[in-house]
């Protein structure tokens, strides 16, 4: 096992070596996550909406 202050000392370096995304890169990626999920919920509920008319036309009610 490491030594407390050497492990500290790696975990520095290894934070030195992240690439972290620009501002452009995050609000592009956050713009592309809320119209997939929106896309998303809209397709399922034509599903569920398909599958209740067909299940009231079987049923009859």
């Amino acid at each position: 096992m490491a030594n407390p202050v050497q492990f500290l000392q790696q975990v520095r370096s290894e934070v030195g070596k992240i690439t972290w995304p620009s501002r452009r890169e995050v609000f592009l990626t956050t713009i592309m996550v809320l119209v997939l999920a929106t896309l998303t919920a809209v397709f399922f509920s034509l599903v569920d909406w398909v599958i209740r008319l067909g299940v009231q036309l079987v049923v009859g009610g």
